[in-house]
This record gives structure tokens, C-alpha cells and sequence, in this order.
């Protein structure tokens, strides 16, 4: 197994590629996360490219794997919340409904080819109670979290099932990415 670069500083990508097996140093990239893109699939490749280039710039001849992931509702992207009243204000639409979370992931092999594609999973949530809503707010669980929710912590009462991959709602699809890196 080969020891590859990880641009970012997720703890939760972290986590899964220990889960399976990979090898990585972390080396978060530092760009400036714009884009001109505005579907979310497109968004998120995009900035996980930009990511994986500058990273892949100062290693050449390693390979770089960079990720990024939005929560899109009715087509628009939910960022982290501002304050606990922004994450009441996301939760609330989310109530009930079903949205995508997008990952885009850049792999750049020894060789330097660029491998870019997203994954898309459908999450629904419970129709959750304000009381409820503010109750998770509280734990400040939502605060740092794209959608103001974790599926992997405490998050996962609201939800109610997911179409696809789970690992992807955590930060990375992982399954795909050890087949893509493997070749399997």
C-alpha cells in the first residue's frame, strides 16, 4: 500500500481512511475556497481539485487526495451556520424534506493525472419538533458542521434514512475512493 497525501484537515476523513487500511500525511491545502461553479455537484469537484493542485505543486511525484463536501437543499448549497438561530433556520427547512449531500474528491497520481468525480446521497430527516431542533443546537454539535447537522455524532436522531453512500455524508465516499486508488 502506497502512503498518500491528504489535503485537508477533516478529522472524519481522517478516521475513515484509518477504517480502511490507507496509509496518509496530512497536508491541508490553503486556497481561497471560491468558485465560479454553482450546481453543487460542480462546486465540489472544482474546489477539490483547486485543493489537490496546490498540494500536488509543492509533491510532485506523490499521490494527493483531496475532498470536498456540501449539503444542497433544493439545489442550494448550506454552509456552516452563522449562529444558533442560522442553524435553527437549516434545520427547520430540513424538517421533514429530503436533501443531497455532494462530495467532490481529486485524486493526482504519481504521475501527476488528475482523477476528479462526486458522489450524491440523498438524506431524508424526521419531521423534527422545534424543541427537538433547539435541544441539538444546545449540544453545539451543529455549530462546525456544513447543513448545521453530524450524521456521525448526535445529529443522527434526526435522521431518518439515507439513498447511498453513508461514509459520503460523513466526508468521503469511501468505498469509491479505495477503488479508485487500488484500481479494484
Amino acid at each position: 500500500m502506497m502512503e498518500i497525501i491528504l489535503a485537508s484537515g477533516s478529522p472524519r476523513r481522517r478516521e475513515l481512511l484509518s477504517q480502511a487500511g490507507i496509509d496518509y500525511i496530512v497536508k491541508p491545502a490553503d486556497i481561497d475556497e471560491n468558485t465560479k461553479e454553482t450546481l453543487p455537484s460542480k462546486v465540489v469537484e472544482d474546489l477539490s481539485k483547486s485543493k489537490a493542485i496546490a498540494v500536488s505543486k509543492d509533491n510532485p511525484g506523490r499521490v494527493v487526495l483531496a475532498a470536498d463536501t456540501v449539503v444542497a437543499f433544493d439545489n442550494r448549497i448550506l454552509g456552516k451556520p452563522k449562529d444558533e438561530e442560522d442553524a435553527f433556520e437549516m434545520l427547520s427547512a430540513l424538517s421533514g424534506r429530503t436533501h443531497q449531500v455532494y462530495t467532490g474528491v481529486t485524486i493526482i497520481d504519481e504521475a501527476g493525472n488528475v482523477n476528479t468525480f462526486s458522489e450524491c446521497t440523498d438524506v431524508e430527516m424526521y419531521e423534527n419538533s422545534p424543541e427537538l431542533i433547539r435541544s441539538y443546537i444546545a449540544s453545539k454539535e451543529p455549530m462546525d458542521k456544513a447543513g448545521a447537522y453530524g450524521i456521525q455524532g448526535l445529529g443522527a436522531i434526526l435522521v431518518k434514512s439515507i439513498s447511498g453512500d453513508f461514509n459520503n455524508v460523513v466526508g468521503l465516499p469511501l468505498a469509491k475512493v479505495y477503488r479508485e486508488l487500488y484500481n479494484k
